[in-house]
């Protein structure tokens, strides 16, 4: 098998990789296209024409639902086979969420037993454990919570004030504590729960079933959006938790709560990559029925532009996604092969990706509420109406940048989990910002003559990454430790660092496709042209901003100066590009890209 250059995470800062060492969409074998069409044909049959009751809300109907999808082995896809489940890749994990990501509040609830509400136990548990649980689990049999927030303990999770205590026997733990916007609160049987033992500093993990004496689940929450998932507070009063349902070791809940919120980030960014493609389908589909003026409005110039915005913001997140998840299968396969447990693995792989994981959650939920909202406009007055899926869908993305942790926290954790890597020495971060720093005053435009059309945009990109590192070298330089504390400073490297990430995915795909024979037009070039040369101004302000945070006049002169020499990039008539890639999302009636 060939070997592929595989980075580390964050090391994309600083290294390159070649189109043909990523993964792409077009290379989807048979069986996972399979998968993927076994979930659409579900949400077909069983969930569209029981949305509107659903939302009512239905929990009752929602829980039969998951049932059925249990049933169908929708649950099982990462669960090896050994505990009922079928054992599919990362990637293919990732094309199953991207797809249940059209079911609006279902996909909440799915994605929370699936992942949250089971994966705990299938990575950190023990035999016993995954026996008897994650292989009911899997199958629907039993669906399951993840229980982690509390009133006073929201992003700060391990400042939580649950309690556990060994009872007197030592046979039982002593459960006390509150939970709150806990999904599947109300059917879930089993819930992770997170709790200090005694006078612990961090948490550590149970299993509590839905029936044990004293755990009280208060009645749904009335909701602006997902209308349909069950979340509620649950209240936990002398709980007795038998000993043996501790996950993993006293005081690794905060760990195992950390790696499955990696997880969660990630597989969002699939899940509203599914949402995004479905609301491009309503827009478009809307703008070819729709008439004013005599005319359909799918010809009019701005219902063009907001068209191809949502198809170039989706596509690029799209490569992102599955170029991650490629990697994340391959650091998988590289500890397994070093004599890892298939679990431990899996989550140490999916971990060790906390850069990017964040920034797909990041970028992910803004792209999905971008496009959710130009569909809105698009539908104009009808957009606002209960009538149109936008209108649900647009109550539903909202929460999307608020849980797997707040925009906020994850763009804070972009830029110092990066810092935090490279100082471990998995790359060299700083070695390379101090090189360039140390020939900033030498700096010259270096657009080539006769440069290839691949070569170029490389190039552009790697301009990108450069005036990167010359920021965080310059901001690290003048705030030292207190780095940390300027959140307008990391969240403007943040910015930065996820447009470069998303340009060189799309970049990447773009190329791949064009070796493989399967780029028949030059549409793709289009959708990277465009995102190459509103990438160059994204990136430009937020570094003008962080040089004025970190820099006087003069002091700030030789990064000013960078800054114009490395986001120059060709200029581009963006209005007839856009309108090619718009016209064929209109001819197609669809997302097909």
């Amino acid at each position: 098998m060939e070997n592929k250059k595989v980075l580390k995470s964050g090391e994309f800062l600083v290294d390159e990789i070649e189109a043909t060492d990523i993964f792409i969409p077009e290379e989807f074998d048979e069986e996972q296209k399979m998968i993927a069409q076994t979930i659409r044909d579900f949400l077909d049959t069983e969930l569209y024409p029981n949305i509107d009751q659903i939302d009512s809300p239905d929990i009752k109907l929602m829980q039969r639902i998951l049932k059925k999808a249990g049933e169908l082995g929708l649950m099982g896809i990462s669960i090896p086979e050994e505990y009922g489940g079928f054992g599919q890749s990362f990637v293919t994990q990732m094309l199953a969420a991207e797809t249940i990501g059209a079911g609006h509040s279902f996909s909440v609830a799915f994605m929370a037993h699936t992942g949250i509400g089971t994966l705990p136990i299938m990575y950190y548990g023990n035999e016993d454990q995954r026996q008897h649980y994650v292989t009911r689990l899997a199958t629907g049999e039993l669906l399951g919570a993840y229980c982690l927030t509390e009133p006073g303990a929201g992003s700060d999770a391990n400042s939580g004030k649950t309690s556990a205590t060994l009872s007197e026997d030592g046979k039982h733990y002593i459960l006390n504590g509150q939970k709150m916007w806990i999904t599947n609160a109300n059917f879930a049987d089993t819930q992770v729960v997170f709790a200090k033992i005694d006078k612990d500093r961090v948490l550590s993990a149970f299993i509590v079933e839905r029936n044990y004496p004293g755990v009280v689940v208060n009645p749904d929450e009335h909701k602006m959006g997902i209308k349909g998932s069950s979340t509620a507070q649950i209240f936990y009063n002398d709980v007795k938790v038998p000993v043996e349902n501790l996950i993993g070791n006293r005081g690794e809940g905060f760990r195992i709560a950390l790696s499955i919120l990696h997880m969660g980030r990630i597989k969002l960014g699939a899940n509203v990559l599914g949402a995004s493609k479905k609301a491009i389908n309503d827009s478009v589909k809307y703008a070819n029925e729709r008439k004013q003026f005599g005319v359909l409005i799918s010809t009019f110039g701005s219902i063009k532009h907001k068209l191809a915005e949502q198809v170039i913001k989706t596509f690029a997140l799209e490569c992102a996604i599955y170029r991650l998840s490629k990697d994340i299968d391959g650091l998988i396969e590289q500890y397994k092969a070093s004599g890892m447990d298939k679990g431990k693995a899996s989550v140490e792989g999916i971990s060790h990706y906390a850069v990017e994981a964040a920034i797909l959650k990041v970028y992910g939920s803004e792209v999905l509420d971008y496009v959710i909202d130009e569909a809105v406009q698009i539908h104009g007055g009808m957009g606002y109406s209960a009538e149109m899926a936008v209108e649900k869908g647009y109550r539903d993305s909202r929460i999307n940048r608020i849980f797997e942790g707040t925009n906020e926290i994850n763009r804070l954790l972009v830029v110092d989990t990066a810092m935090k890597r490279a100082m471990k020495g998995d790359f060299d971060l700083f070695g390379k910002a101090e090189a360039l720093v140390a020939g900033i005053d030498n700096l010259t435009d270096n657009t080539v003559e006769g440069e290839s059309y691949f070569a170029e945009k490389l190039r552009n990109i790697k301009n990108f990454k450069n005036l990167i590192l010359i920021m965080i070298h310059g901001a690290s330089k003048c705030f030292d430790k207190k780095l940390i504390t300027e959140q307008e400073v990391l969240n403007n490297l943040t910015d930065m660092i996820m447009e470069v990430y998303l340009a060189e995915a799309m970049a990447l795909r773009i190329r791949k496709m064009e070796l493989m024979g399967l780029n028949q037009s030059d549409i793709y070039r289009k959708m990277l042209d465009v995102f190459v040369y509103d990438a160059a101004d994204k990136i430009r302000k937020p570094a003008q901003d962080t040089v004025n945070a970190f820099a006087d006049a003069s002091t700030g002169a030789g990064y000013m100066r960078a800054i114009e020499i490395l986001t120059k990039v060709a200029g581009l008539n963006v209005k007839d590009t856009r309108r090619s890639i718009a016209d064929k999302l209109i001819g197609d009636n669809c997302y097909k890209f």
